[in-house]
């Protein structure tokens, strides 16, 4: 149909006398120009959650005991907190029994140096199923006084640490120190920050470091890189613990950790939650975590700031030993994330919040000369060190310079591969993550079907025709903790209450059958819901008639859905509008690539991603559209495209107020489709780095998530050339939930239409669809 304005001309319209007419009653003028709409809503939304994450901070105190608490009290605390760091982190599998073996490849020396003070080998010790960490093990020849688990930042090899390459001269002197004393010590290999190479095309351009590969998929899973590190840290500290235990009545040798950078993060993590580990040197990481979200992607702690920063991760050490050191750390400049030395007065003023237990001293904080970032293991943190693990070092600790790379019985050390030591450690955590998303449909179905609707599962085999169907009652009953958990846990929540609607409207196109007006409602402070409502001119004074909430995808704004000439959508809002619905385009935030992104960063840090602005944004439009006098209240529908689609599959989930969803563009087996390595489709090998969301693979896929609509109406769309997924996929996670409704006699309820196309609204069954369950007439056929 001939739009009367076009777009183009109407957006940039701001006389509000051209507009007076079309004012939606209780409104008042918009003046904002509608190109200008998404990128405000964008940065009010970072404002928002800038202030959230400062209040955060201001908020943590009430996790933690108070300043007068009596040491009982104190433990429990530390207790609950240990257990929550430790399931935050992923570190949540138990561990395989401890051993220590040699590991070398023929024609490599089991040795690969020895001299007659000390010997270094080539180890490997399992750590979780099909999971072996490797380093290297320095072993005094004399009897060994205490035992380190020394930590490399992930651009060192073990072999650096040691001395045996050059690279790492602080750590290889401060290994000769504690050596020369009698202390066995321990270097894994850590996952490096090299490029990760797949040999899929996007892969390539999605700029990947190992790291970061193994992030994204372990995060969906529950677990981290970094908990993968610090399980391969705490096997060491199992087997020490068994190696070092000793005779009956003989004193129990020492057991410390230490690490820079990385392996500070990791020396730090390890000592908070294991309290065998009786002191740690931490070098190159102590600092306030409230940047945390701009650093590397691969130190994304999901909710971390709500209960933690570096000061109270510090005082589950305490009082056991602490060393903490400021010192300089290498530069990373990356798309995803910057790694800078901290200035000394931020480090400084989280150290003097550390809470203290019950009769505990702060732990030091040693830095360079006049506060400056110094080099790490310094002679004063060495020293430290050697305090608490009760040695007396022979003459000076200054460290001297590293001389040559010392040699293997008078000839050069033969080379040593850390590049497949590197490869192996990464498949290894690869395959025990693709593990947990091949049985995660199990996990799932145990954690909801098996709680939600026991009568269910487990039934015998039935040779009966027709076996009877259940009430639905028990099970809407049994599925709201479910809706708690996944709006709380999986989603996140902001507890601010909603303001009122502020509503701000202006006319924006008209044509024949409907006009279109801009709606700007506020949400929270800086945070607007932005959209744009359509509505039939047929409307009758009085008339209360159905809405189709239709939600564009990503980069798209809400006039792609109505004349924005994208083939993908096929005006859908605007040919609904035609039909006699009302429709309402919001705009989400998913535009301007990164910056939404980032938002969802910071949002993790408090336990909230990208939809916890869009659940509030749509719980404000589902308010301000039942308001109206046009609406039935009743009849408020949900349909959207891609990400749109994938909001369809959650925000409706949450809100009940939506009648029925459709899912178009994006229905899915959606651990796979975020976490699995093996399929084409996955967003492991896209630039889509907020795909994965903290567990979502063992707690809801989109089956689980759609049962929490039950017994609301829902369609999936799906062409069968949309690249987004396989139609085999699809059509077994679909079948679940046909299933479920089916067991209630509500199988016509749901549907799925596989149509002859790609990714793109295709309007024919699912205009039905929407038709049949919205009570709503359609048009005679010629009309359509």
């Amino acid at each position: 149909m001939k739009l009367l304005f076009s777009f183009i001309g109407l957006f940039l319209l701001t006389s509000v006398a051209a507009a007076a007419d079309y004012l939606l009653v209780n409104t008042t003028p918009l003046t904002s120009p509608s190109d200008q709409l998404p990128e405000l809503l964008m940065d009010g939304a970072h404002r928002f959650i800038d202030r959230k994450r400062d209040e955060a901070r201001l908020q943590r105190s009430q996790y933690w005991p108070a300043s007068n608490a009596s040491a009982a009290e104190w433990a429990t605390s530390v207790a609950t907190n240990r257990t929550h760091l430790a399931t935050i982190l992923g570190i949540v599998d138990q561990r395989v029994p401890p051993s220590m073996e040699l590991f070398h490849a023929v024609g490599e020396p089991a040795a690969v140096y020895a001299d007659d003070h000390i010997r270094i080998t080539q180890v490997r010790w399992p750590v979780l199923p099909g999971l072996f960490a490797e380093g290297l093990l320095a072993t005094p020849v004399a009897n060994t006084t205490a035992s380190l688990i020394l930590l490399p930042n992930t651009d060192q090899t073990p072999e650096q640490i040691a001395g045996l390459r050059d690279g790492a001269p602080q750590a290889a002197a401060c290994a000769r120190k504690l050596l020369s004393s009698g202390v066995e010590i321990l270097i894994p290999t850590l996952v490096s920050r090299e490029l990760h190479e797949t040999g899929d095309e996007r892969a390539s351009r999605s700029n990947q470091t190992h790291r970061e590969w193994l992030y994204r998929q372990a995060f969906h899973m529950g677990r981290h890189v970094i908990g993968y590190e610090l399980q391969i840290t705490l096997a060491g500290v199992d087997w020490f613990h068994t190696h070092n235990a000793g005779e009956p009545h003989t004193p129990k040798k020492p057991l410390a950790v230490a690490g820079y950078g990385d392996g500070g993060m990791l020396a730090f993590y390890a000592a908070a939650l294991d309290t065998r580990i009786d002191a740690a040197l931490v070098s190159g990481f102590f600092d306030s975590r409230e940047n945390a979200w701009a650093e590397p992607i691969d130190r994304n702690i999901w909710s971390l700031l709500k209960r933690f920063g570096n000061a109270e991760v510090a005082s589950l050490i305490l009082p056991r030993t602490l060393i903490l050191e400021h010192s300089g750390i290498p530069a990373i400049t990356a798309q995803k994330g910057d790694l800078q030395t901290p200035p000394f007065a931020r480090v400084t003023a989280e150290w003097e919040r550390i809470p203290l237990p019950p009769g505990a001293a702060r732990p030091p904080l040693i830095s360079g000369g006049a506060h400056a970032a110094g080099p790490p293991y310094s002679p004063q943190a060495l020293e430290a060190l050697f305090t608490a693990l009760s040695l007396a070092a022979d003459g000076d600790l200054t460290l001297p310079p590293l001389v040559n790379p010392p040699t293997h019985n008078h000839s050069p050390v033969p080379p040593l591969p850390p590049q497949a030591r590197q490869g192996r450690l990464v498949m290894q955590i690869e395959r025990h993550v693709q593990g947990l998303v091949r049985t995660s449909e199990h996990v799932r179905e145990q954690f909801f079907l098996g709680n939600a609707a026991p009568q269910l599962l487990g039934g015998r085999w039935t040779t009966e025709r027709r076996v009877p169907t259940h009430d639905p009652a028990s099970f809407i009953d049994a599925s709201r903790p479910y809706r708690e958990v996944f709006a709380e846990q999986a989603i996140g929540r902001f507890p601010d209450p909603l303001l009122p609607f502020n509503a701000r409207t202006r006319l924006v196109a008209e044509t024949n059958a409907w006009t279109a007006h801009d709606v700007v409602l506020d949400v929270y402070d800086d945070l607007i819901a932005w959209g744009v409502l359509l509505l039939p001119k047929d409307l009758k004074p009085g008339e209360r008639r159905p809405v189709v909430v239709c939600q564009h995808g990503r980069n798209g704004v809400p006039r792609d859905t109505i004349d924005g000439g994208k083939t993908a959508y096929n005006d859908f809002a605007a040919k609904l509008a035609e039909r006699g619905f009302i429709t309402f385009a919001p705009h989400n935030l998913y535009r301007g690539e990164d910056r939404y992104r980032w938002l969802d960063r910071k949002a993790n840090t408090i336990g909230c991603t990208l939809f916890s602005f869009i659940v509030a944004q749509h719980d404000q439009i589902l308010r301000w559209l039942k308001s109206q006098p046009f609406v039935d209240s009743d009849r408020i529908a949900f349909y959207g495209l891609s990400y749109g689609g994938e909001t369809a599959v959650r925000i409706p989930t949450i809100l009940e107020d939506y009648c029925l969803s459709i899912c178009s563009g994006d229905f899915n087996q959606w651990t796979r489709k975020v976490a699995a390595t093996d399929q084409p489709f996955s967003f492991m090998n896209t630039i889509e780095w907020e795909m994965p969301y903290w567990n979502l693979g063992h707690t809801f896929d989109y089956a689980e998530m759609t049962y929490l609509m039950f017994p609301r109406p829902f369609m999936a769309e799906r062409g069968h050339h949309d690249r987004v997924g396989r139609d085999h996929w699809v059509a077994h996670e679909f079948a679940k939930v046909r299933w479920l409704y089916a067991q209630f006699g509500l199988a016509d309820r749901v549907e799925i239409d596989f149509f002859q196309g790609g990714h793109s609204i295709n309007g024919e069954a699912s205009f039905a669809f929407l038709h049949r369950h919205l009570d709503w007439p359609q048009p005679p056929l010629e009309a359509r």
